[in-house]
């Protein structure tokens, strides 16, 4: 039986990488392993950041679901916060072949505790897919810089930013696979399907290949349109987003689903077979 002010491993894993995920809070002492899409704060000092997360929802994981993560929601709740405690917590996620993030591969936070990227302005298919990605797995309050492909290495270095989708940097292509191949494969979500599914529409979609997917000329065709509508890299990204969020659940839920005139017709407007 679930205790009150809960979520269930499997509940969770359904809303992480959709717009309606809440904010995933660790609070583990120590973790080399973090949980998809989830910030780490400190319990001990709840009451010095309770009145800054700026969500309405939340869930909280410990080790074990426990007192910890028990306690931390409660608080947040006296806050304002609508936050349950993850079942099982950290444990019985790990223990349940769910995907981890390997928080040695994220990049350093800024003071506001955000990652930072770089990448070159005018995005198409690539530079909006892994902000996505970056936005829905991995750190929802994600930084994103565009700008011109002269000054991404300097821009990295002076603002702590981590350049991806440019020559010679470690978030790259690698041979026939992109930007979007390598952050999967080196977050450790290769593991989640639907991702699989769509980091080979967006290969397709970003090397020309569209003959892999048949998914990849529309994909191509949606971004290409993006870039035409926003003149701001930003509101293009944001734009994108929903796009990607289209992509992932086709991936995850209605790669099976067909649709024609008579398929979707009212049931007594259909003709016999025989007819």
């Amino acid at each position: 039986m679930s205790a009150t002010n809960s979520i269930s491993i499997e509940k969770l894993a359904r809303l992480i990488g959709t717009p309606a995920c809440p904010a995933i809070i660790d609070v583990r002492p120590e973790a080399a392993e973090l949980l998809p899409a989830s910030t780490r704060r400190s319990a001990e000092n709840v009451s010095e950041w309770a009145g800054t997360l700026g969500v309405r929802k939340a869930v909280v994981a410990c080790v074990h679901g426990q007192e910890r993560s028990a306690g931390v929601a409660a608080l947040l709740r006296s806050e304002g916060v609508d936050a349950e405690m993850l079942e099982g917590g950290f444990a019985a996620w790990r223990g349940a072949g769910l995907p981890v993030i390997d928080a040695a591969k994220l990049p350093p936070r800024d003071q506001a505790g955000r990652t930072v990227w770089v990448t070159r302005a005018r995005p198409k298919v690539d530079r909006i897919a892994c902000p996505w990605l970056i936005r829905r797995f991995v750190d929802p309050a994600a930084v994103f810089l565009f700008v011109a492909p002269a000054e991404v290495a300097g821009v990295a270095e002076r603002f702590g930013a981590t350049p991806f989708d440019v020559d010679g940097v470690f978030w790259s292509h690698r041979g026939e696979k992109c930007s979007f191949d390598t952050m999967v494969e080196e977050f450790g979500l290769a593991s989640v399907g639907a991702l699989a599914r769509l980091a080979t529409i967006v290969r397709g979609a970003d090397t020309a290949r569209p003959e892999i997917a048949p998914q990849a000329s529309g994909l191509l065709a949606a971004s290409l349109g993006l870039s035409r509508m926003y003149s701001d890299d930003l509101a293009q990204l944001e734009a994108g987003m929903l796009l990607y969020d289209a992509f992932y659940r086709w991936c995850r839920d209605a790669v099976g689903e067909t649709h024609d005139w008579v398929s979707h017709q009212p049931r007594h407007d259909r003709q016999p077979v025989n007819a």
